[in-house]
């Protein structure tokens, strides 16, 4: 039973593109491993601004 996560900041996302990365995700491992999409489970993470850092600032300061 695959299991995927994807990590994302919470601004901007639409749930149409939420669907796309499931899809895509999905589809993927369907494609490169041969593994069921009934047993792929994806999860997406949206993590805030606030608690997202890259080269020692948060990418709401950015």
């Amino acid at each position: 039973m695959p299991y995927i996560n994807i990590k994302v900041t919470d601004t901007g996302v639409t749930p149409e593109q939420k669907a796309q990365l499931i899809a895509g995700a999905t589809e993927l491992l369907v494609k490169v491993l041969n593994k069921k999409p009934e047993t792929t489970f994806v999860i997406i993470d949206e993590i805030n601004t606030d608690n997202w850092g890259i080269g020692h600032k948060q990418v709401s300061e950015l």
